[in-house]
């Protein structure tokens, strides 16, 4: 962008995980027939009364420790004042002073392979607030229809500083943020039911000029729209500030479309809403004792894992990233290092990411879905790994495997007998009837000429059906034309 610097901070309405609503009994299901899921309490009937939901604060508890945030011992709901016909109450009741998690940051890697670099994202806060219902625009003969079934289903609003510097940091941050709400099992993170959205607050700067007007982008649900939306914001900003106009504070809706940010609405500041504590319920209290709880119930975190695979199994950082994208790969990767030995480790990485993963990505099937299992494709490694099969030949048992013509590797190898041939004396007798068959190959390897004996090379694998060592018979032709 030359002499401007791009700024971006986000918020992301992380869904939680809970059976029931975060003041109410109704269920949080996602696909239930309109307002079939809004109690008495959502629908805000005259005298019903908000009753917490432990399990949303736990959910809560669980973020705040695996980014290293402060937990409030003590922190208060509020109601935040806004008319909008699905927003039953007149009010939405979040947290605004004092939110139950402060502070934190989350670390990632950003570039490609050996060309990472580490970025960090400071976190300002994360809050629990009730999500409210929905306006559906279609259907309904210009008229608006109104669904309460997601008025107070739990979200957790998640908010960085402004230290996204570009629309790819943004996206870096966004995948390790989703990666990690699933990773600790407090949200589903299905972006295409609203589990998981982001609203982005970008502004642009001439280099060393104070932070310039920002617009907010509402409601992100995908990876993609979040980068497409950011790179059209900030090109919409520049230009507007380079033709002589001004950046107004506002917020926007992306047209995924048409591909361009529009104006929404003015953006209003925190007195605009005029919060005050919500008078129906208690501050919330955490005690040391109840987060030490949560803290035992946590699994082994995303960058403590990445470490030690890198240590334990000598992976490059970038294998180890990729490993631990999401915890059923670096399950799936785990089981199958058990079943082949750590001395097989990087074998399993490379075939975990590549072979698996393309079959996976091809079929859009999740790994823990896999029909190859951890212990199939160990014994696949094993068979590469002892010389039994050629890499090459491994991939035909894979398929195999996958379509589940045999349970395990040997059974396939031995049924279609794709042993690889290691015994010198057969290989020798091959190749000295191929140079018998070949002798304008052989002269012209002679007079210098390296494409002949590639040539050799595979008529030799040809007629051992692919079963020789290919280093094996290199060395061995090597040898024969001395």
């Amino acid at each position: 962008m030359g002499h401007w610097e791009v700024v971006i901070g986000l918020e992301t309405h992380a869904q939680l995980k809970t059976q029931s609503k975060i003041f109410s009994g109704a269920a949080t299901t996602f696909g239930a027939a309109a307002n079939a899921q809004a109690c008495a309490v959502d629908i805000a009937l005259p005298g019903v009364l908000p009753v917490l939901n432990r399990a949303a604060v736990e959910c809560a508890i669980k973020f705040g420790l695996a980014v290293g945030a402060q937990i409030a011992p003590r922190s208060i709901f509020a109601r935040k004042n806004y008319f909008y016909p699905d927003l039953p109450k007149g009010y939405q009741i979040s947290q605004f002073e004092l939110p139950v998690v402060s502070g934190g940051s989350l670390s990632f890697q950003i570039g490609q392979g050996d060309n990472l670099t580490e970025k960090t994202v400071r976190l300002t806060r994360a809050h629990l607030e009730e999500d409210a219902g929905k306006s559906l625009h279609e259907d309904f003969h210009g008229k608006t229809g109104i669904d309460l079934n997601r008025a107070g289903t739990p979200l957790l609003e998640i908010v960085t500083e402004p230290d996204m510097r570009s629309a790819a940091e943004a996206v870096a941050y966004a995948k390790v943020l989703h990666a990690l709400v699933r990773w600790i099992d407090i949200c589903d993170g299905n972006m295409q039911e609203g589990s998981f959205r982001c609203d982005a607050n970008v502004s642009v700067r001439r280099l060393g000029e104070p932070l310039g007007t920002r617009a907010e982008i509402k409601n992100l649900n995908s990876f993609r729209f979040i980068e497409e939306a950011i790179n059209f914001e900030v090109r919409r900003q520049i230009e507007r500030i380079e033709d002589g106009g001004k950046v107004v504070q506002e917020t926007r809706l992306y047209d995924p479309d048409r591909k361009e940010t529009r104006s929404m609405r003015s953006k209003e500041d925190a007195q605009d809403y005029r919060y005050f504590p919500d008078p129906d319920l208690l501050p919330l209290a955490i005690s040391p004792t109840w987060i030490e709880t949560v803290a035992q119930s946590l699994p082994e975190l995303p960058a403590a894992m990445r470490a030690r695979f890198a240590q334990a199994y000598e992976l490059s950082a970038y294998d180890a990233t990729a490993l631990t994208a999401t915890r059923e790969t670096a399950r799936y990767f785990e089981e199958a290092v058990a079943a082949a030995g750590r001395a097989n480790a990087k074998l399993c990485a490379n075939w975990v990411m590549g072979e698996l993963a393309a079959r996976l990505n091809k079929e859009s099937i999740d790994i823990d879905a896999a029909p190859v299992s951890p212990a199939q494709l160990a014994g696949l490694i094993n068979r590469i790994a002892d010389n039994t099969i050629s890499n090459k030949i491994g991939r035909d048992v894979f398929d195999a495997l996958w379509i589940g013509e045999g349970k395990d590797a040997e059974s396939i190898i031995a049924a279609r007998g794709l042993q690889q041939i290691t015994d010198s004396s057969a290989i020798e007798a091959i190749i000295d009837a191929v140079l018998a068959a070949n002798p304008k190959s052989v002269e012209e390897f002679r007079a210098g000429k390296d494409k002949a004996f590639n040539a050799l090379i595979g008529q030799a694998m040809k007629a051992t059906k692919g079963k020789a060592n290919p280093q094996q018979v290199n060395d061995l032709l090597r040898k024969r034309l001395g």
